[in-house]
């Protein structure tokens, strides 16, 4: 399954002055890996956000946003947006944050 590198590349310019992040292919598509546990990512046209089981309910009653499922089980802590939900370069940094501040809380791996 292929990705779209253009929303890899804007994570790329997000995640750019972090030393502490790392790409990893990962679900068919690209992670990006803050301190070795999975903050989020890009599978075809969609962000994967790990936000954590705290904030789960929250972000899927956000506009866009929707669980996680590639098995037939959706995974908690993870929720997918869709392009239309992170067109703004505001939209996907606010995404982001939300994941980097779940993964921040994890010990690194």
């Amino acid at each position: 399954m292929a990705y779209d590198e253009t929303l890899a590349q804007r994570l790329r310019k997000i995640f750019a002055d972090r030393s502490d992040v790392i790409e990893k292919k990962m679900f068919g598509g690209m992670a990006f890996m803050l301190s070795g546990n999975m903050c989020c990512g890009v599978v075809d046209y969609t962000l994967m956000a790990r936000v954590g089981p705290e904030q789960y309910k929250k972000a899927l009653g956000k506009p866009h946003a929707r669980e996680m499922d590639f098995t037939g089980k959706p995974m908690k802590g993870f929720i997918c947006v869709a392009p239309s939900g992170i067109e703004s370069g505001a939209n996907l940094r606010a995404w982001v944050e939300l994941c980097i501040n779940f993964a921040s809380s994890l010990p690194p791996k």
